[in-house]
């Protein structure tokens, strides 16, 4: 499967023992626009050297392609969404950080309405 998106939180590293020697673990919220007005989010991991290899930071447009299992875990089950490929997506505008300056009034300073002034009886209004 795959999804295209803009990476919205990532999550520190994990890691472990196991059976089978050292392991680590990443998790990464993607948002994507559906077929709906609203977007929608998902969470998936990476695991072992892709994490170094693929370097997703927050804000980057990307391709994920992934799988999901299933699995049962003391009588609960949960779903693993795996990616095992993550490819920057040049369709999608990537978020560079910039947030445009927001021009504000001091904060003891009334706001100036121009073209309305006190004498103008031509309003319509009941005030």
């Amino acid at each position: 499967m795959e999804v295209r998106g803009k990476i919205i939180a990532v999550q520190p590293v994990q890691t472990g023992e196991g059976k089978n020697g050292a392991w680590k673990k990443q998790d990464y919220v993607i948002e994507y626009e559906q077929t709906s007005q609203y977007p929608r989010k998902m969470m998936f991991n990476l695991w072992g050297d892709k994490i170094d290899q693929y370097n997703i930071r927050e804000g980057q447009s990307v391709k994920v392609s992934f799988d999901i299992d299933c699995r049962e875990y003391n009588g609960r089950w949960y779903n693993d969404i795996r990616a095992w490929k993550v490819d920057p997506d040049e369709d999608l505008p990537a978020d560079d950080g910039f947030v445009p300056p927001i021009d504000r009034l001091p904060v003891n300073q009334p706001p100036v309405m121009t073209g309305i002034s006190p004498s103008d009886d031509n309003t319509d209004l009941p005030f």
